[in-house]
């Protein structure tokens, strides 16, 4: 599943009990204290007689005893608010059940029998979005993590494989489509214009995998031809009149069906791939088995409402939920704790198909920006824990960025360790050990350790260990001999307070500061607390390029003078350590202008290198305008933050625009020149054309902040002439963070424009909560009464309140106000959509690394909501840390 999901409590329907919200100190679940389940369910069927506001569900449950569990004759299966309506054990309905809190208990003499259970749901009061919910007249649901227990009493854990007979009736009019994993294998016409349709999986899958569709859809179909030969037909099912926006996903699904047959040696499995967009969705898409389902913004592309981005997003969107057909349908998690295992893994896979889908430096960059301005902070911040945790209150709390994106690169590592052929045959080894079945991450480390032939005994800590790693680095020169000294230390996290020195593997190469050559890269492990590494041949100082493609997710602090970045900055051949020579360039001036320790002559020299470093970077003929544009992009914030022990955004916001008004105005008429140019460059997707497209973005903004006159002319241009969403979103960007006439007319025209397609209006909304205008909190506050704004839609709410909360300067406003904002939020929001809620907690649980007055302010918050009556158990578990 595409990052985020949710928490299970009922959704108002007068046929469920009224559990919702109680917040008693949620139960902690251990990893140590897995017991397999004591059934197996080896077949299920489900009869779903569909409505918007009432579906009745029968659900038959074949079980036997699991000879691998310890005996019983207790059966209990999951529910969440529902009420059983009949209860049937072997065709004879029976009373004997209990209920045990939302759970219904049967007790089964024998060792074989056949369960039946009726329940009545209304999916029209569902908001939480998770199980079966009405979406805008349609019928769908969203069962990971513990959605299943939603629809029908089940052992809803990822362990529990069953295969799926799935039979649905409803009003012809209102369903005409009906989806559900697998194969349909019949299909009829009803009484009362009715009809009816039956699907079959065949692979067994845990019931988190299991997906129902019914509504009035359109359909984009295509087919792929398998590498065995096999027609797969594909059908991606969208609204009507959305249809002409889903060619691009198409493309990308059979650009991801090949590249995995070839990549990874996967082929896929049944007669039919479908994808259903919708609107309403928690997440960002859902991998059930043959049928995903996503949230429409990772579907719809086309030039006029799509940037440049959101077709990058489609794409690596799309690939990562066929993906998971292995690496998390195939092979499943045995339980939750191996979130990653699936999760980790596919990013990893989705990552390297889009690199060889566009360019591979340039979305090594975008990744590693991603790890860094999210799962860093998460890592250094109260709500750290290992990419496998050893406990847990509420599941959906740990769809993170340290399951998804520091998971992902934890198998990176062992990919660089291995060689990418070995690293192949070790994923191979795992799928053909552990298809049909729910594995754990160390199946995996083991299968990697046994096809590549490496001892990863050690390497194991990685996924037991919470925080980032911080090497430091320091060159010695004698003689002809350079001498690397490195060490390592993975500092204290909650619960975490000690931990032992894991494996880095770090590419490193020394140049020739004068040739501005090298003698070869070189692959370095650093397995303990420190260590040193020799190489002869060097009868001058050396430049160190270390971490270079970013071989592992730590800090480096490598004492690198300003002279050898700006030289690693122009010379280096590797383009992340290029890149990364640019950011730490900034860095440590901003850190120094931070803490106030630049002399008024360092400041004007620090802001000198960096001008000269960029100037190279704009003037470099050999540079495509795709990594042109990444060099330009100064660090983030969030990431300047972290490299500080207590941070003060007030302060760092103001430096870092100081810096970027100098740069501009030193190198004004190079700015100009390059918008100039890029803007001859016609529409296309080619990698020029989008190079084209960022390089004047990036001009702009760097204009915005030393010439705002001239930006504001230049940007509102660049609108008027548009013929793409992301020259038009690219110049409201900048107009939206300047006080100018412009900004006005601009925001009106594109509101007027797009109006009726709620994606760009999207847009819209975040690109006024994420701008750099004084008054944006105060344009929140308006956006929020504004008429096309609901609480109700996830998509919305985030493009709101997430791109404020991102936004430094107005979230971190001096007297609170953003901090109270978000609060008020979370509160209201929560009684809606748990999840969506509680994903608010994060930005307001960074307030001990904030300068002491802001931070009092945030805890008062995070007290407030602590304080609230009836709150849900993800909002509460997220506040409870955050303020632990």
């Amino acid at each position: 599943m595409d990052i985020a999901r949710t928490p299970s409590t009922p959704d108002g329907n007068p046929e469920m009990a009224d559990a919702a919200h109680e917040v008693t100190s949620p139960v902690e679940i251990r990893r140590e204290d897995y017991r397999p389940f004591g059934w197996l369910v080896p077949q299920v069927s489900l009869d779903f007689a569909l409505g918007v506001e009432r579906t009745e569900v029968v659900a038959t449950l074949e079980v036997e005893r699991n000879p691998a569990a310890e005996p019983t004759h207790v059966l209990h299966l999951n529910g969440d608010g529902l009420v059983p309506l009949s209860v049937k054990v072997d065709g004879e309905e029976v009373n004997s059940w209990t209920m045990d809190g939302d759970d219904l208990v049967i007790t089964l003499p024998g060792d074989r029998h056949r369960v039946e259970v009726a329940t009545r749901i209304d999916p029209s009061a569902n908001t939480q979005l998770m199980g079966l919910y009405a979406s805008n007249g349609m019928l769908c649901t969203q069962c990971e993590a513990e959605g299943f227990r939603r629809i029908a009493f089940f052992p809803d854990r990822p362990d529990v494989l069953s295969t799926y007979r799935v039979r649905m009736s409803g009003d012809k009019a209102m369903f005409p489509v009906l989806l559900s994993n697998g194969n349909c294998t019949a299909q009829g016409e009803g009484a009362g214009g009715t009809h009816w349709a039956e699907w079959h999986d065949p692979w067994p899958k845990p019931a988190y995998l299991f997906a129902l569709v019914a509504g009035d859809l359109v359909v984009r179909k295509d087919s792929f031809m398998t590498c065995s030969g096999r027609e797969v037909e594909l059908g991606i099912y969208v609204r009507a009149g959305d249809e002409d926006r889903t060619g691009h996903a198409m493309e990308s699904l059979k650009a991801s069906m090949k590249w995995d047959e070839e990549v990874f040696g996967r082929e896929y499995d049944l007669d039919l791939f479908n994808i259903v967009a919708v609107s309403d969705f928690n997440m960002g898409a859902m991998e059930n088995k043959g049928l995903n389902v996503f949230n429409t913004r990772y579907v719809l592309a086309d030039p006029e409402t799509a940037t440049d981005g959101d077709f990058d997003g489609v794409e690596g969107v799309i690939a990562h939920e066929y993906f998971h057909n292995w690496s998390g349908n195939r092979v499943t998690c045995r339980d939750w704790f191996q979130l990653s295992l699936k999760e980790g893994f596919t990013v990893l896979r989705d990552q390297l198909f889009s690199q060889d889908m566009g360019s591979a430096p340039v979305k090594r960059i975008e990744d590693v920006r991603v790890l860094r301005g999210v799962q860093f902070p998460e890592d250094s911040g109260p709500l750290a824990h290992p990419i496998r945790p050893d406990a847990y209150r509420e599941i959906s709390n740990f769809y993170t960025s340290t399951v998804y994106n520091k998971g992902a690169e934890v198998i990176r590592m062992m990919r660089v360790m291995a060689g990418p052929e070995a690293f192949r045959k070790g994923c191979d080894l795992y799928f053909e050990r552990h298809d049909g079945e729910a594995a754990t991450c160390e199946d995996f480390i083991k299968a990697i350790e046994d096809g590549a032939g490496l001892d990863l005994t050690q390497f194991r800590l990685w996924y037991s260990q919470a925080g980032t790693p911080r090497v430091t680095v320091r060159v010695e020169h004698q003689g002809d001999t350079a001498t690397l000294h490195l060490s390592q230390v993975v500092p204290p996290t909650p619960g975490q307070p000690d931990k032992q020195p894991v494996p880095i593997p770090l590419k490193v190469a020394l140049f020739d500061r004068e040739t501005a050559t090298h003698q070869g890269e070189h692959l370095l492990v650093l397995d303990k607390a420190q260590d040193s590494f020799s190489f002869r041949g060097y009868a001058r100082p050396p430049v160190l390029s270390i971490n270079r493609g970013f071989t592992a997710p730590v800090s480096i602090d490598s004492q690198v003078t300003a002279d050898d970045l700006v030289f690693l900055a122009a010379q280096d051949d590797d383009p992340f350590a290029r890149y990364e020579a640019m950011q730490e360039l900034v860095v440590t001036h901003l850190k120094d202008a931070v803490a106030g320790t630049l002399s008024a002559e360092a400041r004007e020299a620090g802001g000198r290198a960096i001008a000269k470093a960029l100037g190279a970077v704009l003037a470099d003929p050999a540079l495509d305008d795709l990594m042109r544009g990444e060099l330009l992009i100064l660090p983030s914030q969030a990431y300047l933050a972290e490299q500080m022990l207590v941070a003060d955004p007030g302060a760092i916001h103001a430096e870092r625009q100081e810096l970027r008004a100098a740069l501009a105005q030193a190198l004004e008429s190079e700015f100009v020149a390059l918008h100039q140019g890029a803007s001859a460059v016609p529409y296309s997707l080619s990698a020029e054309a989008r190079g084209a497209r960022k390089v004047k973005t990036q001009a702009l903004i760097y204009l915005a902040e030393g010439n705002p006159q001239l930006a504001a002319e230049m940007a509102a241009a660049q609108y008027r002439a548009a013929d793409n969403m992301t020259d038009r979103q690219g110049a409201l960007m900048v107009l939206a963070g300047l006080d100018s006439p412009e900004r006005t007319h601009a925001l009106l025209d594109f509101y007027n424009r797009y109006k009726a397609n709620p994606l760009v209006i999207d847009k819209w909304f975040s690109l006024q909560a994420g701008s750099l205008h004084p008054h944006a909190l105060d344009h929140v506050k308006a956006l929020a009464q504004h008429p096309q704004f609901t609480l109700k839609n996830p998509n919305r709410v985030r493009a709101l309140y997430m791109a404020f909360a991102v936004n430094p300067a107005a979230f971190h406003a001096a007297d609170g106000e953003g901090y109270r904002m978000i609060a008020d939020l979370i509160l209201e929001l929560d009684p809606l959509n748990p999840q969506t809620a509680a994903r608010f907690v994060p930005p307001l649980g960074r307030w001990k690394r904030i300068e002491p007055g802001r931070a009092g302010l945030m805890r008062a918050e995070l007290e407030r909501i602590a304080g609230a009556d009836r709150l849900s158990r993800d909002t509460h578990e997220q506040v409870a840390r955050s303020l632990g």
